[in-house]
């Protein structure tokens, strides 16, 4: 048996079982668990890579911190033109998706390992794409202009750990912006979703548009595209793919648009934006886009009379609401016994909401637990409207 088909045979067995089980097989052992390990962590985010039997992939960590064929389908949409580089390699999904709008491609990566596997993978792919295996910096320094580039800095230091800040991610794309910004009209930079927005747009200059990138609810990329010559408010695009739900975009000025004041109490209809919106914080222009009122400043959450069936998050029928204290075990949980549970801008965590009122998981009842106004903590129970 030969090593590939090994790895056909087991893709779906247990990495540690193998290892102990077939330690002596007379394949290679250590790339046929490798395969299989990153074939397994790519199964759901990138599944025409991994579906693909003549693709390779190396180590672990290049594998995890990929992206998704949805993330990189969704930066392709963005960038377009005669010539491209993608100046942090890695394993190459960005680059490949994105390459399919340029006439030339660079893959630009240091780790002369990563290089080689790509060169097998974009030659497997039939994709045209030339790799180059130098640092960032070096390359920018020589290379001639570029419509677009593509930068997605490490986000762990030396030691492993994770960093959040742009100057601590290598390549420092604070420094190498003005570079960046000389060789190609349009820079697209992608960052952790924990990164401050407002603290990036103070030392990115030049930012035409953010987008805020969610998948199935859980944010994944901060995506900040730089243009040259770009002097105005950057546009803020919050999109939550594979959900259905509406691309929402506004101005940061527009979003400082006053809010509407804080409905007294829950109506009939509670809104939760999804996780993209929530990380942009445009709260105020929710309220006056879609016709809904906050039930506190600090709550995020939404309430409305009429149902509004397009509103980008998820919607729920309220059933009751009542004040969070001794009693509510016996009025409004009275007959509750298990429901989801989020509490928004409340004292007590889920965990502790769930052991003091003994409710159990479940998917049918929707509890929230958050403040109104006068500082009132109460629970909320709905139902879902989709």
């Amino acid at each position: 048996m030969d090593t590939r088909q090994f790895i056909e045979e087991h893709l779906h067995d247990d990495i540690r079982e193998l290892a102990l089980k077939y330690s002596n097989a007379k394949v290679d052992m250590a790339l046929a668990l490798r395969q299989i390990e990153a074939r397994q962590l790519l199964r759901k985010k990138a599944p025409s890579w991994s579906d693909n039997p003549d693709l390779l992939f190396p180590a672990h960590l290049s594998v995890e911190q990929c992206s998704s064929e949805a993330t990189a389908q969704y930066k392709s949409s963005l960038l377009h033109g005669d010539s491209f580089a993608d100046l942090t390699g890695g394993l190459g999904v960005d680059c490949c998706f994105i390459s399919r709008h340029f006439k030339a491609t660079d893959y630009v990566e240091l780790n002369p390992d990563l290089c080689g596997l790509a060169e097998h993978n974009f030659k497997s792919l039939q994709t045209g794409i030339n790799v180059i295996n130098e640092s960032s910096e070096v390359y920018l320094s020589r290379c001639e202009t570029k419509d677009c580039f593509f930068i997605d800095p490490a986000r762990r230091d030396t030691y492993g750990r994770k960093t959040v800040s742009i100057a601590d991610c290598t390549p420092n794309v604070v420094a190498l912006q003005d570079l960046l910004l000389q060789k190609a009209r349009k820079v697209m930079v992608k960052l952790s979703p924990m990164l401050d927005i407002t603290k990036a747009l103070e030392e990115l200059h030049q930012v035409s548009e953010v987008h805020v990138v969610a998948v199935s609810n859980e944010c994944k990329e901060l995506l900040f595209i730089l243009e040259q010559g770009f002097e105005r408010t950057p546009e803020m695009v919050c999109v939550n793919l594979q959900s259905g739900q509406p691309e929402v975009r506004f101005t940061k000025d527009r979003s400082a648009t006053p809010a509407m004041t804080p409905c007294a109490d829950p109506q009939a209809y509670l809104y939760e934006p999804n996780a993209a919106l929530m990380k942009a914080g445009c709260f105020s222009y929710l309220s006056q886009r879609y016709d809904v009122r906050q039930l506190h400043p600090n709550s995020h959450l939404f309430t409305s009379e009429s149902l509004v069936a397009d509103f980008p998050g998820r919607s729920f029928a309220i059933d009751g609401w009542a004040p969070y204290n001794k009693r509510i075990k016996q009025t409004l949980l009275a007959n509750v016994t298990k429901a989801s549970i989020a509490t928004r801008n409340f004292p007590f965590s889920v965990a502790e909401l769930r052991k003091s009122l003994k409710i159990a998981d479940g998917d049918e009842t929707y509890l929230f637990a958050t403040t109104l106004g006068g500082d009132r903590k109460v629970i909320i129970s709905t139902h879902k409207t989709r």
